[in-house]
């Protein structure tokens, strides 16, 4: 094979291939705001494609005034909900936020919308930026 054939081989399998993104989001689900409360959830999967723990530490959007890291669980029989100061992604894994579990508690909309923005923050850097649409069933 003639040395530019091989150089120009090297190069498009060099120019193929595109890293992934540090953090990614799957299953994303926006519940409407619930009539009356002013407030809704969003449940997703992040993976966290790097080799060190990514730490969400804020969430924000501008469709809600507030967007808060929380967990629901059960204590004594009692159903409780907390809020998280973060959320670790450990390097190479999957945070699964769930109904009954880790979620996103989206506080007090903005105004009307088909679509939430979210942006996810380890501490002043922005790690990722999702649209997603309102679920279309009932919670």
């Amino acid at each position: 094979m003639r040395p530019y054939l091989v150089l120009a081989a090297i190069l498009v399998g060099a120019c193929g291939v595109e890293p992934e993104p540090p953090l990614v989001a799957t299953e994303l689900v926006v519940t409407r705001p619930m009539p009356g409360t002013g407030m809704s959830a969003a449940y997703l999967s992040l993976t966290n494609n790097t080799e060190k723990t990514i730490s969400i530490t804020r969430v924000t959007s501008a469709q809600f005034a507030s967007v808060q890291l929380h967990e629901s669980m059960l204590e004594n029989g009692v159903a409780r909900m907390r809020a998280l100061p973060e959320l670790e992604i450990p390097a190479g894994q999957t945070l699964t936020l769930q109904r009954g579990g880790k979620h996103l508690m989206l506080i007090r909309p903005t105004g009307p919308a088909d679509i939430v923005s979210l942006q996810f923050f380890d501490e002043d850097s922005l790690v990722l930026s999702v649209d997603a649409a309102f679920e279309t069933k009932p919670h």
